[in-house]
């Protein structure tokens, strides 16, 4: 392994002002939940995706078990899932007891194909037992085609809970992801376009909604000077000291999409004439924050396959990720029924996530552009000449 520093995929940027704002938590002494700064990061999430209601909670998991609660979900019913995503989107569908249906991508965007959700929502019908939810995760900085997915769940009465985790400062015609369906999902963990270390939110337009999650986060005690618990809760806050660095976190989070959007267009640039790789493609109802930059690995036009390329990566100490591998091929998950999967099975094996930490330089750069261009049959070392500002 070279001596040169490692280059991460999505590490944390900090904006400079955590400090100070973690340190009014420490001198107020408001370290445990629930303080001013939870309330406030709270406020302020709501006026960026412009939603009414706002839970910040320790993590998007978290968020998901709970968004999952709230719609109703019980022990053996069925929730519909995009295929193409983290664990994370599914396993909180075991913890209600239910069984994931995994739906798979279409190419425009790379998320749930809505043609398939149609034909899933059709197939239970005619069956008689109709999903108790759907999650839709939207993917690596973009969402799914939202309007024919909003349509298709209030046609079939399907509640629609959005996994918008890895798309914060992405739009749908300009509206923030997370704000269509009855909940989203959002998540500040340590690899995110930004961070509070750790921690998530559930936001949603419904009072009553974000009201009752409060109550489960705080292992649902009721309002009485005792303890009392009529229901079973969590311990799901977010900690007041976190919460002042996603305060922090917020007002830099244009600045942060700008950032891995310049990123994303240069490694477009110095990439453009090496055979045998295309990029995540922008569709056209939105904007794509490039939270990461994810390529297709052609490994008869490139000279290598997409695994090759990522250890030749690492071997000089360069960090990149493979596509999530489709939930439906997860051992965990063997037996549980799925609609498509080719095109989902496809981008995992051709694809490649690379470093796009906004706060990556030049030479950063250089150094990626370097090694993917020489992994290629017909490569050559050259360096990027865009700036990243």
């Amino acid at each position: 392994m070279n001596a040169v520093s490692r280059i991460y995929l999505s590490p944390p940027h900090m904006s400079g002002q955590e400090l100070t704002i973690v340190g009014e938590a420490f001198a107020s002494n408001w370290i445990a939940p629930v303080g001013p700064h939870v309330k406030a990061f709270e406020q302020a999430l709501g006026e960026t995706v412009g939603v009414s209601h706002v839970a910040a909670l320790a993590s998007g998991t978290a968020a998901l078990h709970l968004a999952l609660l709230l719609a109703g979900v019980k022990p053996g019913d069925e929730v519909f899932v995009s295929t193409l995503t983290f664990s994370a989107s599914v396993n909180p569908i075991y913890y209600v007891g239910a069984r994931p249906v995994f739906i798979d991508s279409e190419l425009q965007s790379w998320n749930l194909d809505p043609s398939l959700l149609e034909e899933a929502l059709e197939s239970r019908r005619a069956a008689g037992r109709m999903p108790a939810a759907l999650v839709l995760v939207h993917l690596y900085g973009q969402t799914a085609d939202l309007d024919p997915i909003v349509s298709l769940c209030e046609q079939y009465g399907v509640p629609l809970i959005e996994d918008a985790a890895e798309v914060l400062g992405a739009t749908y015609r300009g509206r923030h992801p997370g704000t269509f369906g009855c909940a989203g999902v959002l998540s500040f963990n340590g690899n995110k376009i930004i961070t509070t270390s750790g921690g998530g939110a559930l936001v949603s337009n419904n009072g009553a909604c974000i009201e009752q999650a409060l109550k489960l986060a705080t292992q649902a005690r009721e309002p009485k000077p005792h303890y009392e618990h009529e229901e079973i809760g969590y311990n799901y806050r977010l900690s007041n000291v976190l919460a002042a660095i996603g305060l922090s976190q917020l007002g830099v989070l244009e600045d942060r999409v700008q950032a891995r959007r310049r990123i994303f267009e240069v490694y477009r640039a110095a990439l453009a004439d090496t055979p045998g790789l295309t990029f995540q493609p922008e569709a056209p109802w939105g904007r794509h924050t490039r939270w990461l930059t994810c390529i297709q690995v052609d490994p008869e036009a490139f000279g290598a396959d997409r695994e090759a390329l990522r250890l030749a990566l690492d071997a000089e100490n360069i960090e990149a990720r493979p596509l999530w591998k489709p939930m439906h091929r997860q051992p965990v998950f063997a037996g549980c029924a799925a609609f498509g999967g080719s095109v989902s099975d496809r981008l995992f094996e051709r694809g490649l996530c690379l470093p796009s930490g906004s706060a990556m330089t030049s030479a950063d750069i250089d150094r990626v552009v370097d090694i993917v261009r020489l992994v290629g049959r017909r490569g050559t070392a050259s360096t990027s000449t865009l700036a990243v500002g």
